[in-house]
């Protein structure tokens, strides 16, 4: 301590006595190292107000109730004594508290940490490292060569543990605080929970054990065993620890019975390691430390018997699908072997205060249901306010299970990339695309879209604040629905959705309020969740043995074509796969679509693929160039200049002007309308563009499907044997093809 500080009142004195490298800056001040965070120089101001008490500035941003947490103290020390007589200012009666983070400062000597509120350990010395060795059974020579060491925690003693990276550099610190209990852990402020153990050599031997926490590893290293460490039981970061065990063919993960044990197995059933996994328990004990402290002399051999005895989690799998298959079949029976599912859909949500928008409903309903699709079809529902886009997507979803989909009504430019839940064989429900307004969300979105993943690589500051680059990959499939007002989004997002423009005409806002008014109850829908959860146990390959008859009569007029004939063969498997209970196989066991499936995918999206190439001319935008068209014509302007407003044209068509400016921007965007007002904030002049072109047919007529001779070709590229369907309907004839 500074001579000087023999010249300050006894409680700063005191106060100054905790801390370490207490420096006199001149004017009153001190400068220290912080208790509350890992202080490389000192960095905590320390000076008096003018009341006597003691002022805390931690220039990392560490709060006060943070820095005497660390410290043991309370608020109420730095104040000075109160006198007989005199007043002096109360502090804050909020007990100071930090939160489970856990705030912690290192020194040469001591280890300071703060706890969280509740968590304290009044009376007990806390834990030693011969106590946990002790407790384990361990050897502490052992445990010091991995790094363990004593410590101090609020002045008791605790017990740290490092955490490496293969690198050998420290990355976290875990502190045991006590030998035993629910709340015995805290991690350092700025740790990184993380596996325990990727600094050694797990992977030579083919085989690696994964326990939770750093006991068992430890225990299981004494043994000679390979192992890791969870952090928790929760702890498993797929992006970040998946990519770590690959090479390994034999993963033992440990299950304990209780909850912990529970919360592995639902991370493990997503993972893409879990087929590799083999589940390891221990009859009547705990973990493997248990194991081994019940009998050490043969703790390796009892270990070798329960690991031959594991139970790969291939075989819990296909019992709990089964029995999940068996009891979502029970209850879609019936309506899985209907041969026109989308009529029965399009029944019930009519109920559900849908009106019109028939198309639209059954599309968005097949793009949900190509989630287990190599590429699902993705779609964009575009409207204007209040016109129910949103609305209809909303009941769309109410027919799938909550695990089909992930919903949000917008999200950070990169949450895409740092998100956590898994994407795979599931939907984005985006509601209004400005949530994602930014060029790296858009960027994101459509690596997700094109790719099937998203792979993003950043940099981050590691625990020492060196910059590391850091690669996270997200995988899918992944299907997107966005509703937006937009006229049009991202260009680049543009071309790999489906548009579905939702109806503004006034019969449909007329249908809609009569729908409304009838206010239904909300019809059960568990046997169509049903249905879409015996899908996702059953068959996803559909072979289409018409495609190649199909893509020749489909004229190459758009390079655009290339995505939406995928968009179209797709919704084509989805419609097969919905309807596989009255589907044939071929030798596969892949489900062959029909002519009838095209059949109905053409009547949904005709209009829309049409439309999307600039083939065909919507119906909107044919009426609004007629309406200038007459309004031009009828005028006595100056010869040459006609023009219209966008209120005359609202006018004639008698529809609201909000309507007929959405009409007008969709035809400008085609060149088929111009505004020849230049001044910002002037009424619009519109006037004619580009003559309207005739309809070309993009998708065939099915009938021209009928009587081709096909040939179905397996995925190596040889021919398939031939199934016959169950009506007959496919024929297999004497050189490999067949007749529809």
């Amino acid at each position: 301590m500074d001579n000087n500080q023999n010249n300050f009142p006894p409680h700063l004195q005191r106060f100054l006595s905790k801390l370490q490298k207490v420096k006199y800056i001149g004017s009153g001040r001190h400068m220290a190292i912080c208790p509350a965070h890992d202080d490389g120089q000192a960095s905590l101001s320390i000076s008096q107000g003018d009341d006597g008490r003691v002022l805390l500035k931690c220039f990392a941003g560490c709060a006060a109730q943070d820095v005497m947490e660390a410290l043991g103290l309370e608020m109420k020390d730095l104040f000075p004594p109160k006198e007989e007589g005199v007043s002096s200012p109360s502090p804050p009666k909020r007990r100071a508290t930090v939160q489970p983070s856990c705030q912690v400062s290192e020194n040469t000597k001591n280890e300071l940490v703060a706890v969280p509120e509740g968590l304290h350990t009044t009376g007990s010395q806390g834990c030693t490292l011969q106590q946990y060795a002790t407790l384990k059974g361990l050897p502490i020579s052992f445990l010091r060569e991995l790094g363990l060491s004593d410590v101090k925690y609020i002045g008791k003693a605790a017990v740290r543990t490092p955490y490496f990276n293969a690198k050998q550099e420290e990355i976290s610190v875990q502190y045991r605080i006590a030998p035993d209990g629910n709340n015995k852990f805290r991690w350092r402020k700025g740790s990184k929970p993380c596996l325990y153990g990727t600094n050694r050599d797990y992977k030579s031997n083919g085989k690696v054990i994964i326990a939770e926490g750093p006991s068992d590893a430890q225990t299981l290293w004494n043994a000679g065993f390979s192992a890791l460490g969870l952090p928790s039981a929760d702890g498993w970061k797929e992006e970040r620890d998946a990519t770590l065990l690959d090479g390994i063919t034999s993963i033992f993960v440990v299950i304990e019975p209780d909850q912990g044990g529970v919360a592995v197995q639902k991370w493990l059933a997503t993972s893409r390691i879990r087929h590799r996994v083999r589940l390891l328990s221990f009859d009547g004990y705990k973990d493997p430390s248990a194991l081994y402290l019940h009998d050490r002399e043969n703790f390796k051999t009892n270990m070798q018997k329960a690991m031959a005895k594991a139970i790969p989690w291939t075989e819990v799998e296909a019992r709990q699908n089964k029995e999940e298959r068996d009891k979502a079949w029970a209850m879609c029976k019936s309506l899985a072997e209907d041969p026109d599912i989308l009529s029965l859909f399009v029944e019930k949500i009519k109920g559900m205060g849908v009106a019109g928008q028939e198309k639209e409903v059954q599309i968005l309903y097949l793009m949900l249901t190509s989630r287990h699709q190599k590429r699902p079809v993705s779609g964009v529902v575009k409207g204007q306010s209040a016109g129910g886009k949103s609305y209809i997507v909303e009941k769309v979803k109410k027919f799938f299970p909550a695990s089909s989909y992930i919903e949000l009504t917008g999200m950070s430019e990169h949450s895409l990339a740092y998100g956590e839940e898994s994407l795979s064989n599931r939907f984005l429900i985006i509601f209004e695309i400005m949530g994602i307004s930014n060029d790296i969300a858009n960027y994101l979105l459509r690596s997700l879209l094109s790719e099937g993943r998203v792979l993003y690589e950043t940099v981050e500051p590691d625990s020492t604040g060196k910059l590391r680059v850091r690669r996270i990959e997200r995988q899918g499939p992944t299907g997107t629905i966005i509703t937006t007002t937009q006229i049009q989004i991202h260009p680049e997002n543009e071309t790999r959705l489906l548009s579905i423009n939702i109806s503004d005409s006034q019969k449909q806002t007329k249908d809609i309020m009569v729908a409304l008014s009838a206010e239904e109850e909300e019809p059960d829908l568990s046997a169509w969740q049903a249905l879409q959860t015996w899908i996702d146990f059953e068959e996803h390959k559909v072979v289409i043995p018409y495609a190649e008859n199909l893509a020749r009569l489909i004229p190459p007029v758009a390079v655009r074509l290339r995505r939406d004939f995928t968009q179209v063969l797709n919704l084509i498997r989805s419609h097969s796969i919905l309807h596989q209970a009255n589907r044939g196989r071929d030798s596969k066991g892949r489900i062959i679509a029909e002519v009838r499936d095209y059949a109905i995918v053409r009547e949904l999206t005709s209009e829309i693929i049409s439309e999307a190439i600039g083939s065909t001319v919507s119906s909107r935008i044919r009426e609004v160039v007629a309406a200038v068209n007459t309004i031009i014509t009828g005028t006595d302007l100056e010869p040459g200049k006609p023009s219209a407003t966008v209120q005359a044209i609202a006018t004639s068509l008698k529809k609201d002007k909000s309507t007929v400016w959405r009409q007008v921007m969709a035809a400008r965007k085609r060149d088929y309308l111009v505004n020849n007002e230049k001044v910002k904030g002037k009424p619009a002049q519109i006037v004619l563009g580009d003559p309207l072109p005739d309809d070309l047919v993009i998708l065939p007529n099915p009938e021209m499907l009928n009587g081709c001779t096909v040939a179905v070709v397996s995925e190596g590229g040889g021919r398939d044997d031939l199934a016959t369907t169950k009506n007959g309907r496919y024929e297999v004839m004497n050189d490999g093809q067949l007749t529809y």
